[in-house]
């Protein structure tokens, strides 16, 4: 590309930055839809990163870097950003609410709108893979690897039915305290491991769990978390549980779950993932007033807005993407970082390459199923990424939010 195109690509971001700064009211908590997006773009680089379908004959099966290399450990701890996700999650669903009882919304009508937001995108993602299943089983491939496929590109969708059900629960969780849920995951944890309890225990702690960041969440709304302090003890205390449990409790170092190891932190979550979670929710408690300042740029806030729009497409396909690019590259043969075993530096280097590669897999997902994200791309109906949602403060008034 020449001087001029480069200068002429320039000017375009520059005059649609421009339009998408304009349209945003000049009130609207930038901080949230940059947590938000982060949140978001940190789970579809960790599955990328983390996620390997290795193939072997003519079946694939999944497996994982941390499996053979658990010095990349911390991978898991920079993209696991579920908890900042349930934190944003809480605090947006409490405002909405908040506002709309006091415009004498219903609680039904509003509940049904926030889960239509949330589910109208899962009929596409549901009814390509049930045709794609049943192709690819009479068209003779192993079940095996059919299971594998459906299972990951299905796996984002447990997230969805806890977030629905936190957000039904909103006015309960209004004003609940975090400890709540917390002591939950306590006793619960207790019983499993300490007291030899059953496992199915564990699964009370999907609610439990998420719904320690979501009332944190909620926490924010009341103004309870806007003094730097709370960002410091949070992110503090929570490191702090979180390496004491990993050192002399026998709780794994990665936040996400290992193929082969007896005991994941993420499947159910563990009283581990929830106080690294804690830490997690105190640093973005930290961080947004510089992020406040970064979102005052105009391409940066355009980047942040964008994201936000597709959010729950990109969240839903990025698997697919993954599955797509894997499948179409066994056309020509086992590629590194596609098909290998993730055992060694050379499969970290040719994956970081490929992530380009899903970038452009998920672009085409996105373009050919974000009119489900937006209803059926109805016109007339206001971005819901320029819809107002102030800086919370105690005793102010709250105005909608959305995710």
């Amino acid at each position: 590309m020449t001087d001029i195109g480069v200068s002429a690509l320039r000017r375009t971001v520059r005059r649609g930055a421009g339009r998408i700064g304009a349209a945003t009211p000049p009130d609207r908590d930038r901080a949230v839809d940059a947590l938000r997006a982060a949140a978001v773009l940190g789970v579809v680089l960790g599955h990328w990163l983390v996620t390997a379908l290795v193939s072997d004959g003519r079946a694939l099966r999944t497996a994982s870097p941390l499996q053979h290399m658990p010095w990349l450990t911390p991978v898991s701890w920079m993209f696991q950003t579920l908890a900042v996700f349930f934190l944003v999650g809480g605090h947006v669903a409490t405002r909405s609410h908040a506002s709309a009882r006091a415009r004498g919304i219903p609680y039904q009508q509003w509940l049904t709108a926030r889960l239509a937001r949330l589910f109208k995108p899962v009929a596409a993602v549901l009814t390509l893979w049930t045709v794609a299943a049943v192709a690819l089983l009479l068209s003779g491939t192993e079940f095996g690897t059919v299971r594998t496929l459906v299972k990951l590109a299905l796996s984002p969708l447990w997230f969805l039915v806890v977030f629905a059900g936190l957000t039904a629960a909103t006015p309960l969780l209004t004003r609940l305290n975090p400890l709540w849920p917390l002591a939950v995951v306590l006793h619960v944890d207790l019983l499993r491991f300490g007291l030899g309890g059953p496992s199915w225990l564990g699964w009370v702690n999907v609610a439990a769990g998420w719904m320690v960041p979501y009332t944190l969440g909620a926490a924010w709304t009341r103004g309870e978390l806007e003094r730097r302090r709370a960002g410091w003890v949070l992110l503090g205390a929570g490191a702090a549980a979180t390496a004491a449990l990993v050192a002399w409790a026998g709780y794994p170092a990665s936040m996400v779950g290992v193929p082969g190891e007896t005991m994941s932190n993420l499947d159910p979550p563990t009283l581990a993932v929830v106080t690294f979670g804690l830490a997690q929710c105190g640093l973005a408690l930290l961080l947004r007033e510089r992020l406040r300042r970064a979102m005052r740029r105009p391409v940066a806030w355009a980047a942040v807005a964008l994201v936000n729009l597709s959010a729950m497409t990109v969240f839903l396909w990025h698997q697919t993407a993954l599955m797509a690019t894997t499948a179409t590259g066994l056309l020509v043969g086992r590629l590194p970082g596609l098909h290998t075993r993730p055992d060694d530096l050379g499969w970290v280097g040719a994956r970081l390459l490929w992530l380009p590669v899903f970038a452009l897999a998920l672009a085409v997902c996105w373009a050919a199923f974000r009119s489900f994200q937006r209803g059926g791309g109805s016109r007339g109906r206001r971005s819901r990424v320029v819809r107002e949602h102030r800086p919370s403060g105690r005793g102010s008034a709250a105005k909608a939010g959305h995710v």
